[in-house]
């Protein structure tokens, strides 16, 4: 078995997402790191909710509207995001997308959710 994880396109880890359907795929889950693929059908949403770990989103395909805190802006192929633990944020997929999660485990010794 390999030491690493090798993905060469991450978009064809979910080739076809259903209609008003939300796919999620563990890629890898360590003591460090958990890290989720999602896959959203347009019109698709997580609706506001905070995660007790700090947090990188990644957008790899498509067009989303996205919340952190209290702003609002427009996430697309090649956004980037870090959050703090506990900041509120929601996706509005406009298109379909495709979104890898971070979740990173807490500096003070917090657990993965």
């Amino acid at each position: 078995m390999n030491p690493y994880q090798f993905i060469p396109n991450l978009a064809e880890l979910i080739p076809d997402i259903p209609p008003d359907s939300i796919i999620s795929r563990t890629l890898h889950e360590s003591d460090g790191v958990r890290t989720v693929l999602f896959g959203f059908a347009p019109g698709q949403e997580l609706s506001e909710h905070t995660a007790s770990v700090p947090a990188v989103l990644w957008f790899v395909q498509g067009e989303a509207d996205l919340t952190l805190g209290g702003d609002s802006m427009q996430a697309h192929a090649g956004t980037w995001v870090q959050m703090p633990p506990k900041m509120p944020h929601s996706v509005h997929a406009k298109t379909t997308v495709i979104m890898l999660l971070l979740m990173i485990r807490s500096t003070t010794g917090g657990n993965m959710p």
